[in-house]
């Protein structure tokens, strides 16, 4: 992943920098999900120069993972034998041993990776590693202590949210989150990648802005032949990364499967009450496995226009995840490693690329914000629908994405993801207009409505284009 953080990690190189400048020992919590750079990041900023670094292992218990700190803390201390620790007290113990044998006129970096993984069944880690802060790396000036993994309910239950001996002691939370499409962009061409805007939006939309899905392709063939490579050939890679994914991330990972499965068939979302219903999962359970999703970027909570907050709905909107489920589990007994170059103009595809489009704006409303020139008013964003009538003989309606402005103007927007240029038709237009009206009235809002289209190439001049108010190109979704 050659070149990354100097094209999107800026923010973040610059909060490691005030840890590294600051004038007292910082906790630094690094986290998000699996493949997002997380190590690539902070090995890149430090330049793998560590007064102490040690990688938690999978499924490993407590005594080998002690073993393995312990040969760790001996090539860095350079002592000439191997300690043997009994518990996670003795081995911060002798981390606090070495350190305090360093000078103390600069900063001492210690980097442990995939934390979650040493807290193992009945460990002692959180409350050795809580004891040695407290009572040791804290009082001092000089510890940056980086804490990092992907288990990010792990992550959040035991360190952000600890209110044990932790509570409010993380100095710096970093979230690192997916490349956006100007990342993405700027990633592929470091790599020597000249794939048009178009292409890398479909890219986007088949693996998201996940720099290491990202870092597999092959610059020198096609989109669709490295699809092909990655998701339908034996062995390819991404075509084995689902288990994987949410295995890495979550306990009971059948669990997050089970709603994450459940909402890919939803392409307008789900209430709270409808996963639960259809899921057989529950209360508490269920709140926890929703907001873990959530702090992964694998799904978004939307509210509906004009409702209570209990009636948000929730999307999945992480695009690998979508893609899995809707083409490669499917097909991934069919031995056809050319699925998707065979299947590419189909109306499965083009259907599917129409809703991931819509999922690819939701995922950029600063950049749809900055193209209309409103990045610097406030908004809300919502959605709203209104259920078909048989008895009135309505038809119902759905807005997929409300933006609503502090200014009383509300942009009803449409997604349309095209070949060419969007053309509207007599027809379209009047469905526009009676769905404004519908919406006044259902929602008695007088409030300044917008009809304002986000598209892949513009909309086509002609006599029923001025019902669009307002606008934004596929252009407009690659801005910073």
């Amino acid at each position: 992943m050659k070149n990354q953080i100097v094209i999107g990690r800026e923010r973040e190189f610059s909060q490691l920098k005030a840890c590294l400048d600051s004038d007292r020992s910082e906790l630094v919590i690094i986290f998000g999900r699996r493949r997002v750079g997380k190590t690539f990041l902070i090995d890149e900023f430090f330049k793998k120069q560590y007064d102490f670094t040690y990688t938690g292992g999978h499924n490993l218990e407590q005594r080998i993972q002690l073993r393995n700190f312990a040969k760790a803390l001996k090539k860095f201390s350079q002592e000439k034998t191997t300690r043997k620790f009994n518990d996670w007290f003795e081995a911060f113990d002798a981390l606090e041993d070495y350190l305090s044998c360093m000078p103390e006129n600069r900063k001492k970096t210690i980097f442990i990776d995939e934390m979650p993984w040493i807290d193992s069944f009945r460990s002692d880690f959180t409350a050795a590693f809580e004891n040695f802060w407290n009572s040791w790396a804290a009082r001092r000036r000089d510890i940056v202590f980086i804490a990092s993994g992907s288990a990010t309910s792990w992550m959040v239950d035991n360190l952000i949210e600890n209110q044990g001996g932790l509570h409010a002691r993380i100095t710096c939370q970093i979230y690192l989150r997916p490349f956006t499409l100007y990342e993405t962009e700027k990633y592929l061409k470091s790599r020597g990648c000249h794939w048009d805007r178009f292409q890398i939006a479909q890219c986007y939309m088949s693996f998201g802005g996940i720099p290491f899905y990202l870092s597999l392709i092959d610059v020198k063939k096609s989109l669709a032949q490295n699809i092909d490579s990655l998701c339908f050939a034996r062995g390819g890679a991404l075509a084995l990364e689902f288990n994987e994914l949410y295995n890495a991330l979550f306990t009971h990972a059948e669990n997050y499967v089970r709603v994450v499965k459940l909402l890919a068939q939803k392409r307008y979302g789900m209430t709270n009450s409808a996963i639960a219903l259809e899921s057989g999962i529950e209360g508490g359970r269920l709140t926890k496995i929703l907001n873990n999703l959530q702090r992964c970027d694998f799904i978004m909570k939307f509210k509906y226009y004009g409702k209570k907050t209990q009636n948000s709905i929730y999307k999945l909107t992480d695009f690998y995840t979508l893609f899995y489920l809707k083409y490669i589990e499917p097909n991934k007994d069919s031995f056809n490693e050319q699925w998707w170059s065979n299947n590419l103009n189909s109306h499965s595809v083009e259907a599917w690329q129409g809703l991931t489009f819509e999922l690819l704006c939701l995922m950029h409303i600063r950049q749809i914000r900055n193209a209309l020139n409103i990045g610097g008013i406030a908004f809300d964003i919502s959605a709203w629908f209104d259920k078909a009538d048989k008895k009135t003989g309505t038809s119902g309606s759905q807005i997929d994405l409300i933006i609503e402005r502090a200014d009383r103007i509300i942009h009803l927007c449409e997604m349309k993801f095209s070949q060419g240029q969007f053309k509207i038709s007599s027809d379209y237009e009047m469905k526009l207009r009676n769905r404004m009206e519908l919406f006044k009235e259902k929602t008695g809002t007088n409030r300044t409505l917008i009809n304002t289209f986000i598209t892949t190439f513009g909309i086509a001049d002609g006599i029923h284009s001025s019902i669009v108010n307002g606008e934004v190109t596929l252009n407009g979704l690659f801005g910073e």
